[in-house]
C-alpha cells in the first residue's frame, strides 16, 4: 500500500469484476460485424459509445444502433448477449477484501459503464454475495451513464474528490487503462495501474501471512 493513503477509488472492470473484451468482438462478429474494435475497446471507442457511457443515448438506441450493422435477423435479445459476453466474474475473494479495506479505508467505485452492463453485473453481484448491488462495499458509487461524466476526463477525477471533500496527496486509484492511469496521475492522485498479469488479491492486497 502507497504511502499516506485515506481513501481509495476502485475502477470495476478487471480489478474487481473480471472482463474480456475479445469474447464481445467475437460475439458481434458472429452476429456479422467484422469491425467491432472500430466502435468499442478497451483503448477507443466511438463517439456514441462515448454518450452511451455518459447516459445521453439509452439503451433502446444503442440496440437499435448496433443493429444497423449487424445481419438481418438479428434480435434486440441477440445484441444484449453479444453486449454482456466480455462480463465474466466477481470473486468472492475480491469483496471480501473490499470489506477488510473498510475498516481502515473510505472506498469509491468509479467505472466506465452502461445501463445494460450495470444491470448484467449486478446479476453477478446477487448471485456471489446476495446484496443487489455493490453499492455496499463502497462509501458511494460513481458510474458514467448515471454521473454524465467518464474518464479519462479530469471532469470525473475532480466530481469524485470534490464531491467527496478527498485531497489528491491521501487518495488511491487503482484502475487497468493506462490513459485513466496518466489522467489521475497529473492530478496528483496516487495510482496502482493493474496491468495484464496482476489481480487484486495476489498483486496489491496480499493476504499477510
Amino acid at each position: 500500500m502507497k504511502n499516506n493513503i485515506k481513501h481509495i477509488i476502485f475502477d470495476l472492470g478487471n480489478v474487481i469484476l473480471d472482463i474480456d473484451y475479445q469474447l464481445t468482438i467475437d460475439a458481434f462478429k458472429e452476429l456479422g460485424v467484422q469491425n467491432f474494435q472500430v466502435h468499442f475497446s478497451k483503448q477507443k471507442q466511438s463517439n456514441f459509445m462515448d454518450d452511451f457511457e455518459m447516459g445521453k443515448v439509452s439503451d433502446y438506441d444503442f440496440i437499435a444502433y448496433a443493429q444497423s450493422f449487424c445481419k438481418d435477423g438479428t434480435k434486440p435479445q441477440d445484441i444484449i448477449d453479444a453486449w454482456n459476453a466480455l462480463l465474466l466474474d466477481i470473486p468472492l475473494r475480491r469483496l471480501q477484501i473490499l470489506q477488510q479495506l473498510q475498516l481502515d479505508y473510505d472506498l469509491y467505485l468509479l467505472s466506465n459503464t452502461n445501463i445494460i452492463h450495470e444491470r448484467e453485473y449486478n446479476k453477478s453481484v446477487k448471485e456471489v454475495c446476495g446484496y443487489d448491488n455493490l453499492n455496499i462495499f463502497f462509501n458511494k458509487v460513481y458510474l458514467s451513464h448515471r454521473i454524465g461524466l467518464r474518464k479519462p476526463n479530469d471532469d470525473v477525477f475532480l466530481h469524485v474528490l470534490n464531491d467527496q471533500g478527498l485531497k489528491v496527496e491521501n487518495t488511491l486509484f487503482i484502475d487497468d487503462s493506462i490513459q485513466h492511469i496518466e489522467a489521475a496521475d497529473k492530478l496528483g492522485i496516487q495510482t496502482i495501474h493493474m496491468k495484464d498479469d496482476m489481480c487484486m488479491e495476489e498483486d496489491i492486497f496480499k493476504p499477510k501471512v
